[in-house]
């Protein structure tokens, strides 16, 4: 048994049409918004709050472990097999990708980080912010910055180019 890369470990146990609609998702938000690059910056900062599937999967996952938890301790404790469950399955999604709420979490629209990011840098890219970076004279000190989050950066001091 082959165990998937960490990128595509999710996708590879999603239904294709649904990897298919994220793409064209992705591809429409930036064909949109490259004709409107005014509200490019915003969709950044909305990327930057949008929960991925993993997120969404580990407080799903802890949220019913704790609830099994409180319930073998107060209630009955056949309860405790909850959270034996979920960490199983949870150990399962580590190693293969795939556990139970994938699906459903995938048709309600959670994106892995990886299509996150290329949303993000598809984005910066219409921004020309890696057109900036080959013109840098520290093309890799610029190209880290433009890979930051735009909030964990300082602006870099802008120094005048000597004219020819």
């Amino acid at each position: 048994m082959a165990i998937p890369s960490t990128r595509d470990r999710v996708p590879v146990h999603t239904d294709p049409s649904i990897n298919e609609q994220i793409e064209a998702e992705i591809r429409n938000s930036v064909r949109v918004l490259a004709a409107n690059p005014a509200g490019i910056s915003a969709r950044l900062a909305e990327l930057d709050e949008e929960w991925d599937i993993e997120r969404a999967i580990e407080a799903n996952a802890s949220m019913l472990a704790f609830l099994g938890v409180v319930l073998g301790a107060f209630v009955h404790p056949y309860w405790l097999i909850l959270p034996a469950l979920v960490t199983a399955f949870l150990f399962q999604h580590a190693i293969q990708g795939w556990c139970p709420p994938v699906p459903i979490l995938r048709r309600l629209g959670f994106r892995t980080v990886h299509e996150i990011e290329r949303e993000r840098y598809a984005l910066k890219a219409v921004l020309g912010d890696f057109a900036n970076a080959e013109q840098s004279p520290q093309k890799a000190l610029a190209a880290v910055e433009i890979a930051a989050p735009v909030d964990e950066i300082e602006p870099a001091p802008v120094t005048p180019r000597p004219s020819l």
